[in-house]
């Protein structure tokens, strides 16, 4: 009995890496399948609704997409006013922009003692290995992949939505042995997954307009793109609060003297991120979703690793889902400890 439960935890051993190595090559197909069944998960229980209602399950399909549609599009619009902001910017404001980068650029040199080729600029010593073609093919690159992503995402979602793919039975045939506890377990995931993505996203959401606020209060330009990236980069667990506080008051510098106002306004900032991320989130969330501080920081280095930058994205509620799996087990409730960081 020993022998069998050593080979059964050697072979476990080798398992678990062969599996994060399929996650990585097949990426592809994983990334939007996760995506999806998260997306799902926000909106069976309103296709259980329609359903009772004796609505058509095709109408309902519709009824649902639609609604998929609605918040892309008015995230479309936010984007395109954003993009539009930006465009409007007189050439002023770049040139002021760049004088203020190459500053801090030659200071920092000053300070290290590094230097340049006489009569080398800043942006040609720097990145004169970037051109215009390879910014171009980049951009494109990143536009087919977003859109593949996308077109995936969305099939996926249909197929679960329409109970081509059930997750459920899917649990019912490797977590779980009894129907009843399978249905009772994803309910149960169901429930805490909705909460965590609407508190992610309420929170995000009041981040984002936050920063806008403090934008136009400060009179700093671009607070509609930086209401919509504080928002976005809010999703990424504890690293986008600091990347989005970090770029934002570097941009201010640009527009704001280093004197008090400028101070006050990284204050401000930092003061959002504080109340939202350490006080409202938190609360909103509850001991449910407690996950310790180091577990987070190895699921965002595995996640992103494994699935660059949508797996810092999945990364919490990836850890959020496990968690809430393994308590439905009395045997795995100290890994289940260890995550939310209780003793």
């Amino acid at each position: 009995m020993n022998d069998q439960k050593t080979t059964n935890r050697l072979l476990l051993i080798l398992v678990i890496p062969f599996i994060f190595y399929l996650l990585k090559v097949l990426s592809f197909i994983f990334v939007p399948l996760v995506m999806a069944m998260f997306i799902s998960l926000l909106f069976l229980p309103i296709m259980r609704w329609l359903s009772k209602k004796k609505v058509p399950k095709a109408i309902s399909i519709l009824i649902v997409v639609m609604m998929i549609t609605g918040i892309f599009k008015v995230g479309g619009e936010l984007i395109k006013l954003s993009s539009q902001e930006i465009l409007s910017a007189d050439n002023q404001f770049f040139q002021m922009a760049e004088e203020k980068l190459v500053g801090v650029i030659v200071s920092i040199e000053d300070f290290f003692g590094i230097t340049r080729v006489q009569g080398e600029t800043v942006f040609s010593h720097y990145f004169k290995g970037n051109n215009m073609l390879n910014n171009i093919s980049m951009t494109i690159d990143f536009i087919g992949s977003s859109l593949s992503l996308t077109l995936t995402t969305a099939f996926f979602v249909v197929l679960l939505l329409t109970g081509s793919m059930n997750f459920q039975k899917l649990m019912n045939s490797t977590l779980f042995k009894v129907k009843y506890s399978s249905v009772k377990a994803f309910r149960q995931v169901e429930k805490d997954i909705i909460k965590f993505v609407q508190v992610k996203f309420v929170i995000s959401l009041l981040t984002g307009l936050g920063f806008s606020l403090a934008c136009v209060f400060f009179d700093v330009s671009f607070p509609i793109f930086w209401g919509l990236f504080a928002f976005a980069i809010n999703f990424v667990q504890m690293i986008g609060s600091i990347v989005s506080v970090v770029l934002l008051s570097l941009f201010a510098l640009v527009e704001l003297d280093p004197t008090g106002t400028l101070l006050f306004f990284i204050l401000t900032i930092i003061a959002v991120q504080a109340v939202m991320g350490g006080v409202l989130e938190p609360v909103m969330m509850g001991k449910t979703f407690s996950v310790n501080v180091i577990v987070i920081l190895v699921m965002l280095m595995l996640w992103g690793y494994i699935w660059g930058i949508p797996g810092l994205i999945l990364s919490i509620p990836l850890t959020v889902f496990a968690k809430i799996c393994l308590d439905q087990f009395p045997r795995y409730k100290v890994i289940s400890s260890i995550i939310s960081g209780k003793n």
